[in-house]
């Protein structure tokens, strides 16, 4: 997903010049040769100062740029918040405020560089739309969407070696709307992130034990989240299970089970998050989703159970 993030802002900035790129002491991280290489005046590396960071992007979007901020994910909204808040929200100046490593990414590095409260918090803010891509695919198409919009904006990436999840058959990526990555029948997935890949293999290990086929659907936007898009899908399914890597309060869960409320839906939701607790294991981040309960096999076994 990083990569896939340098190339589309690679790409955006031969065509606007207004573009700017500010990290916070992981550039080399970022893949920023070619940008460091083509718009060397472009970029700024604060260091360890994501307050400064966030005041810089703020005073040149002032200017008429269009600023870019860039560090892991806990670092680009817990430390600067006021900033966030104040500076970019309450002005609604557009920056995009990139987030690498989101969820538990970084899970060897322990709880202070895990992000699973952050939909909940950067959705609360007034004027901050927020955008989780599920693959480099979607990272690209949501850089390109992040230039035409006109207030502060929350990109949530995963790391290193995400895979391409849609298949030739998947929608076209659209802002704002609920993307079908896979069709199905009577079941689906909802999730935001990369976590769905283990939402797709679960639908496919189902089905090659004799179950229906299982849709899955990225909600690659989460604000303004697709209300429309998701009471179409509570009218079609009679089963849904939400597949995020976030805690239970203010997440994708919570968003589809008050809207499943309003409509008065028949439809079972079943939610797959966080436990409501900080996360003091350690290990790679399998182990993590693991240890609350967030495996292909519970997956496919809440399916199974739903078809028998």
């Amino acid at each position: 997903m990083r990569d896939a993030f340098a190339r589309a802002l690679h790409k955006a900035s031969r065509k606007d010049d207004r573009i700017f790129f500010i990290v916070a002491d992981i550039s080399p991280a970022a893949s920023l040769d070619g940008f460091r290489r083509d718009f060397p005046t472009r970029v700024v590396d604060v260091g360890v100062s994501e307050q400064a960071m966030i005041g810089m992007a703020a005073g040149l979007a002032m200017r008429g740029y269009r600023p870019f901020t860039y560090t892991i994910a806990n670092f680009t909204i817990y430390r600067p918040f006021e900033q966030v808040r104040v500076d970019l929200c309450y002005q609604n100046l557009p920056v995009v405020l990139v987030g690498v490593g989101g969820g538990m990414s970084y899970s060897a590095l322990g709880g202070t560089h895990h992000t699973v409260e952050d939909l909940a918090v950067m959705s609360a803010l007034p004027n901050m739309h927020v955008l989780v891509p599920c693959d480099p695919q979607e990272v690209e198409e949501a850089v390109l969407a992040c230039g035409r919009l006109p207030g502060p904006v929350y990109l949530r990436l995963g790391k290193a070696g995400e895979p391409v999840l849609a298949s030739p058959s998947a929608e076209p990526f659209r802002l704002g709307k609920l993307r079908l990555l896979k069709m199905g029948v009577r079941r689906a997935i909802i999730g935001v992130g990369p976590i769905l890949e283990i939402g797709l293999e679960a639908a496919r290990r189902h089905e090659a034990a004799g179950g229906e086929p299982v849709a899955v659907y990225s909600a690659h936007t989460f604000k303004p989240f697709d209300v429309e898009g998701l009471r179409e899908v509570l009218q079609n399914f009679q089963q849904i299970i939400t597949l995020e890597e976030h805690g239970p309060f203010g997440g994708l869960a919570e968003r589809v089970l008050a809207e499943a409320g309003r409509a008065q839906s028949r439809c079972r939701v079943d939610p797959f998050c966080l436990q409501d607790q900080f996360i003091h294991a350690y290990g790679t981040q399998g182990d993590l989703r693991e240890s609350h309960g967030i495996t292909v096999e519970a997956l496919t076994r809440r399916l199974q159970e739903k078809s028998s």
